[in-house]
């Protein structure tokens, strides 16, 4: 046994389940034989009838407890107008399915399919086989055929999904309410971006293997990735939390803490043991952003998480595990790095069985009118304060937008910082063509702006998550990266310090540029080491 409580949910049979009278106990009635097994101890019974039967379920719900008096019984009406129409009993034991708070981390379900009609019984098989019942079925008979007695067999059927695709396809209406959902609802039109959001669904849904989401900085990520950690969530697929992580923020020792974990004492300033990211996404989903900035050291280690589900946390000698499930992000040519010796050949096997690229927003012209819509309604949503355009000026927007000369070289990003610009300076809810003027001329004067080596989000992306770049505005974004790119030419700390803090030394009574330097960085959570290191 696994400890977890044993939960069985069936219908009640009006013919095979009756019995008011003493004899009923000479019969064989599969909701109450199926109780009488000790080799399938019931903690709780879910049994759904028609409330044209109550009595004889009050019966039925008496007398599981005289068989097996640590049963727990729990009665569901459910009305239906005919018990053989396949759409109006889908439909009931859909809701119910929905409505159900399974706990699988506790509790292990079995379905009854041998009551019922046979459309009800067909009905229960499909919504196990979809996973909305994250259960095993389970099937009981007479003992003997031609002498029915009262205690019968049971046999339970655990469904190979893989067997099942001609049934899955019926589902067409939940699968594109699947594909909309990882989509946030915008209404895409790109022929290619949908059809890559299809696989996703499919694979999401169907696969445990780990995917990786490769394409340009502000593409999405790591929306797409929590996305889909709550599309299997709402599945019954995962029961853990959905852990992100920036790779690129991790170096040296602290890597090895965060993603492993570490016991007391391992290294200096280690005074407690502390479990790792990794372990914290015990069966749910760890998605590791920029993949291509771990160390050598560490991804040997999460090769081995990967395939044994266990790991050696830094300076210990005793073995843990999780069982998580990984989506891993990066912006850069992986088949490259791995040619350069900067990444393992054999986690990128293991990371790109499943390898989707998100086009950049240019690549998807059709797609700024759906998101120019979306933007506004988040907009609305986080500030209480509704922000429309007219025909005009909608034309004008997307007449630039689609141009060549809108680079959106920090995509979506970049779309959602003009709309929220645009709509913050739009006096009485409406954007102006005065305001479509100035906010293209910013995005123009921007794009234009001269970059050393590297794009600026690509050097931000280096140091901070997508979450805590999207918080930033632009005016700190800009000096950040400044600061980033003195400090990654500068050979120590203090120097750095020298460099920024030069016209106004003579000025301080103390000059400790250092410690200023030390002070700006961590408002952002960052230090000299993790900035210091470069792409």
């Amino acid at each position: 046994m696994n400890g977890k409580k044993q939960v069985v949910i069936g219908l009640m049979g009006s013919v095979l389940d009756s019995g008011f009278h003493q004899e009923r106990w000479n019969k064989w009635r599969p909701t109450i034989s199926l109780c009488k097994h000790a080799g399938l101890p019931v903690d709780r019974f879910e049994l759904i009838f028609d409330p044209k039967f109550q009595d004889m379920a009050n019966v039925v719900m008496a007398d599981i407890p005289r068989v097996s008096a640590s049963t727990e019984v729990r009665g569901t009406a459910q009305a239906l107008q005919d018990p053989w129409d396949f759409e109006e009993v889908y439909a009931a034991l859909h809701d119910f399915a929905r409505g159900y708070e399974f706990k699988p981390d506790t509790e292990d379900y079995l379905i009854h399919i041998t009551t019922g009609s046979h459309v009800q019984q067909i009905c229960l098989f499909l919504l196990t086989e979809s996973r909305h019942f994250p259960a095993r079925l389970v099937q009981t008979s007479p003992a003997d055929i031609k002498r029915r007695g009262p205690d019968g067999r049971f046999a339970i059927i655990d469904l190979d999904l893989s067997k099942y695709d001609r049934l899955a396809s019926r589902f067409g209406t939940e699968q594109k309410e699947a594909r909309t959902f990882l989509k946030s609802g915008i209404a895409t039109r790109n022929k290619h971006f949908n059809q890559l959001i299809e696989q996703i669904e499919h694979v999401a849904i169907h696969a445990k293997e780990p995917i990786l989401l490769t394409g340009p900085t502000g593409a999405g990520k790591s929306q797409l990735a929590r996305r889909i950690y709550e599309l299997k969530k709402s599945r019954h697929q995962l029961t853990g939390p959905f852990v992100e992580v920036n790779c690129a923020t991790l170096r040296g020792d602290a890597a090895m803490s965060a993603l492993f974990g570490h016991v007391k004492g391992a290294f200096t300033g280690a005074l407690k043991d502390r479990p790792g990211l990794l372990r914290a996404a015990d069966n749910g989903l760890l998605f590791l952003d920029e993949i291509g900035e771990l160390g050598l050291d560490e991804q040997a280690m999460l090769l081995r998480a990967l395939e044994d589900k266990k790991f050696l946390p830094f300076g210990g000698d005793r073995e843990v595990s999780s069982n998580f499930q990984l989506i891993a992000g990066t912006n850069r040519e992986l088949p490259s790095a791995v040619r350069d010796g900067r990444f393992r050949e054999d986690l990128l096997a293991r990371t790109n069985l499943w390898t989707f690229h998100l086009p950049g927003l240019r690549q998807r012209p059709e797609d700024i009118e759906p998101n120019l819509d979306y933007e506004l309604e988040q907009f609305a949503r986080k500030s209480s304060l509704r922000v429309t355009l007219s025909t005009e000026v909608r034309k004008d927007f997307l007449k630039f937008a689609q141009s060549p000369e809108a680079k959106w070289s920090a995509n979506f990003r970049d779309l959602n910082a003009c709309i929220i610009r645009m709509a913050t300076l739009s006096p009485g809810g409406r954007i102006t063509s005065a305001a479509l003027a100035d906010e293209i001329e910013r995005l123009k004067a921007g794009w234009s702006t001269p970059v050393a080596d590297e794009d600026q989000d690509a050097v931000l992306a280096t140091v901070l998550n997508e979450r805590a770049r999207e918080k930033l505005d632009l005016f700190d974004q800009a000096q950040l990266v400044f600061v980033i790119r003195i400090c990654r030419e500068s050979a120590t700390l203090s120097d750095a310090g020298r460099k920024l803090f030069a016209a106004t030394r003579e000025n301080r009574k103390t000059a400790n540029d250092a410690d200023r330097l030390r002070k700006y960085l961590a408002r952002f959570d960052l230090d000299w080491q993790s900035v210091k290191h470069k792409r």
